[in-house]
């Protein structure tokens, strides 16, 4: 009976003996943070270019996954690119043309 108890007791302090971070891991996880940001990328098969900062707007092109683009600023959700692939600038909308999330492991 005493065994019972004692199992448990081992093996819970080697699984928290087991996720003490190493100078290594610590390291990586601290330069990962320092990296610079990931760059702006399509999120959909393809974005209207609009004249202004609204879905209402007039429609100036289509950038798609494919294409090169620039971002040169942002207003609210919106994004003023500038199409590499077509030379079409104009706004897109920051739901379909964003960033992706690095992951930093610690």
């Amino acid at each position: 009976m005493l065994g019972a108890f004692a199992l448990p007791v081992l093996s819970a302090t080697s699984a928290s003996a087991a996720t003490v971070p190493t100078a290594a891991t610590a390291a990586s996880a601290v330069s990962c943070h320092n990296l610079p940001p990931l760059p702006y990328a399509v999120h959909a098969k393809a974005v209207t270019i609009r004249s202004k900062a609204s879905s209402k707007s007039t429609a100036l092109g289509v950038l798609y996954k494919s294409h090169k683009f620039t971002v040169s600023k942002k207003s609210g959700n919106w994004l003023y690119i500038t199409d590499k692939t077509t030379g079409v600038k104009g706004w897109v909308s920051g739901t379909y043309v964003y960033r992706d999330v690095r992951m930093c492991l610690d």
